[in-house]
């Protein structure tokens, strides 16, 4: 069934090569499935990539089940006694709740829709974590009737109109935000541990301290802890040693000024990931030793009692199990530059346009034997930032009709993604033990069409 799809120089050649396609170091930052395969072709999850872009068309997301279940085991190992939940923001569907749900894990969501649409899939209320820097009056009352079983005050509106919303003779527990001064993350749009951004309440200027008195004074607000989240991409454990010390810290003064022992602690998540062969990647099972270790030392010295630690990651579990496939359209050559245009772009990806991120594009269906050009992947839509993988190494003959992927494809793609251009998002495909099963069917221009009501 696979067929190779049907076979002019290139004057540059990239400063950093990768490993050659044909060796298994170039599918290092892939699934632990993927298996090199004949005629260039690649197998995930035992599903042939070329056989999938011809079942389901392109653009087209894969899923790594094994990959997402593993992951999701190796942090229950790495955090014993802890809460381990999944930051949904990274990617939701029902099929993921239920794999993340089977191996143990809690849920972390940011609005309204992600708690209905986790809480109607059977996800339990009482497992997951609501979040978010602006809550809507809807987004609390979702909770409260819901049943959620932890929501983060993030600023110190919410603590006046949560408490108005509960029911009487009921309590709420919830978490304080705050922000430790740590900064840390890969870009400056993803850093949310130091003061001057929009998310939690500031140890240093005292408004953590200001929220945490606030709650203690609602009867109806139950406060079991504290949270934080410094940012995202973060490839040591540094920096949230040295947020869970301060944090600790604050643990303790709350003790001493109001004679209460908070009891749960909830350590975010942000955990890095290589996108390209090369790059680091956070060390889990290390950062869970030296996180427990510090974490015992700090309440020790501070004569405090270890508090339940929970951890929230999203991009760890879902991006390396993600597959992106697309077919090019064109390749241009422009001066010294060239361009391979592809059929999806920002409206299914839009992070490099975001946040510069760099990815290693792969050609399969066919074998080349043409020498390496420095390439620029883009998209299909009107946007010169429209940008895909910038100065990459592509075949010499690159074509159109070929299929390139995108390895570690499953965090923020498609959770982010639009209709621009009234482009349909693609579909997410799982694959798993030589099965392909749809997911989530591509969106088309009769959805788009549909929300339109006319004049």
């Amino acid at each position: 069934m696979t067929t190779p799809l049907p076979a002019t120089p290139a004057p540059t050649v990239p400063d950093t090569a990768p490993a050659p396609p044909g060796t298994a170091a170039s599918l290092s930052v892939w699934p632990a499935s993927a298996r090199l395969a004949s005629r260039g072709d690649v197998a995930v999850g035992g599903v042939s990539l070329v056989e999938a872009a011809e079942r389901f068309g392109t653009p087209v997301y894969l899923l790594d089940e094994a990959e997402v279940r593993e992951r999701c085991r190796t942090y229950l190992r790495s955090f014993p006694d802890t809460e381990v939940v999944y930051a949904a923001k990274a990617f939701l569907c029902r099929a993921l709740l239920r794999w993340v749900r089977e191996e143990g894990l809690g849920l972390d969501v940011c609005s309204a829709g992600e708690l209905e649409f986790a809480v109607t899939t059977g996800f339990p209320p009482e497992r997951i974590v609501l979040h978010g820097n602006a809550k809507s009056p809807d987004d609390l009352e979702a909770a409260l009737r819901l049943g959620v079983g932890r929501i983060v005050i993030d600023s110190a509106w919410e603590i006046a109109r949560l408490s108005a919303l509960v029911p009487h003779g009921a309590r709420q527990k919830v978490l304080v935000r705050v922000v430790p001064g740590v900064n840390a993350g890969g870009h400056a749009a993803i850093r949310t541990g130091t003061d001057g951004q929009k998310f939690g309440l500031s140890i240093t200027d005292g408004s953590a301290q200001h929220a945490v008195a606030r709650i203690l004074d609602q009867p109806r607000l139950e406060l079991v802890g504290l949270h934080c989240h410094i940012g995202s991409q973060i490839s040591t454990a540094k920096p949230y040693l040295t947020a869970l010390r301060r944090v600790v810290g604050l643990l303790a003064q709350i003790r001493h000024q109001h004679k209460i022992v908070l009891p749960e602690l909830d350590l975010g998540g942000g955990h890095a990931v290589a996108y390209r062969p090369g790059e680091t990647a956070l060390d889990i099972p290390s950062l869970g030793a030296r996180v427990r270790r510090e974490l015992a030392a700090s309440c020790a010295a501070a004569g405090l009692p270890v508090p339940r630690l929970t951890v929230e990651p999203g991009r760890a579990l879902v991006g390396p199990a993600g597959v992106a496939l697309y077919r090019v359209l064109a390749v241009k050559r422009t001066g010294e530059r060239i361009f391979v245009a592809v059929d999806g772009g920002m409206s299914d990806n839009p992070r490099p346009a975001l946040y510069g991120v760099r990815y290693a594009p792969r050609l399969v269906g066919r074998r080349s034997t043409a020498e390496p050009c420095t390439a620029t992947v883009v998209g299909r839509h009107c946007e010169a930032g429209d940008v895909l993988a910038a100065d990459v190494a592509m075949p010499g003959d690159i074509r159109p009709g070929d299929l390139v992927a995108v390895p570690v494809a499953g965090a923020y793609h498609l959770s982010m993604a639009s209709s621009y251009n009234a482009v349909g998002r693609p579909p997410v495909v799982a694959v798993a033990d030589g099965r392909a099963r749809l997911l989530v069917r591509r969106e088309s221009l009769a959805d788009i069409n549909g929300r339109d009501i006319g004049p």
